[in-house]
């Protein structure tokens, strides 16, 4: 009975936001969001990490976009009506990534959560915390404080 109630208490929601890039499915932790708005107009950096699209202006903050997709060694995917950026905070360092749609805000049981395989659609497993089995479709975990070095960050505060 002891060991029942202790299992219970380990198996705890994870909520997320869900986001697609090319035919994937990502979730990052909801409380790392800032808020997900409509592409807007990007400023170019010279000499800018090719990753990183510029920058944008978000009610007077100068925010650093990065191409989730560049990122990722992924192709490139010309923006529509669906391509959204993510704000996020990481580490105190506030930025906004290009993501083709935002799904949607989920809860998943952390039992459901599997270690991350060494590959995972070329994107490398260094980034990933978990893969999340739903019932239709795997989830990929992103570890948004190991998606950029700290040099990386750095850069994007110098932005």
């Amino acid at each position: 009975m002891e060991t029942e109630n202790t299992a219970r208490r380990e198996n705890v929601l994870i909520q997320l936001v869900t986001f697609n890039i090319s035919n994937e499915e990502f979730g990052i932790e909801i409380l790392k969001v800032q808020e997900i708005i409509r592409l807007m107009e990007i400023t170019r950096v010279p000499r800018a990490p090719d990753f990183v699209e510029g920058v944008i202006n978000l009610r007077g903050k100068v925010i650093p976009i990065v191409d989730l997709r560049r990122k990722f060694g992924m192709a490139a995917h010309p923006h529509d009506s669906q391509t959204r950026i993510v704000v996020v905070d990481l580490s105190g360092t506030i930025v906004g990534f290009i993501v083709d749609s935002v799904s949607e805000v989920l809860r998943i049981d952390s039992s459901t959560v599997e270690p991350p395989p060494q590959i995972v659609s070329g994107v490398d497993s260094e980034y990933i915390s978990g893969v999340g089995k739903l019932d239709d479709r795997l989830l990929i975990l992103i570890d948004l404080d190991k998606l950029l070095s700290r040099e990386e960050q750095q850069g994007l505060s110098a932005l």
